[in-house]
């Protein structure tokens, strides 16, 4: 099992978060404006890295807030947790 470090409140066990998938994706400026072609490519296409990646997280069995965690998608290393808003690291595609 992972002990995460949440921002707010501390190590935690894994089975106290949720993960909500990549983060720092685009979000559409004008939705309305794109083919359905387009707007599914936006909603269902991700990235399928194997690596270091980006993704958001939410304590929900704690104080329910979100946060950003790099993972390593292979090992599970978690080497940085940081605020939502913030960028990644320069290696993170």
């Amino acid at each position: 099992m992972l002990l995460i470090n949440c921002p707010h409140c501390g190590p935690r066990d894994e089975t106290e978060f949720h993960v909500g998938g990549e983060a720092h994706i685009a979000r559409p400026k004008k939705p309305e404006d794109l083919t359905d072609a387009q707007w599914a490519d936006y909603l269902f296409m991700r990235k399928n890295t194997k690596g270091w990646f980006a993704e958001r997280w939410v304590h929900a069995a704690g104080c329910r807030r979100w946060f950003n965690v790099e993972r390593h998608t292979v090992t599970h290393e978690i080497r940085r947790i940081y605020p939502m808003g913030d960028a990644p690291s320069d290696d993170i595609a």
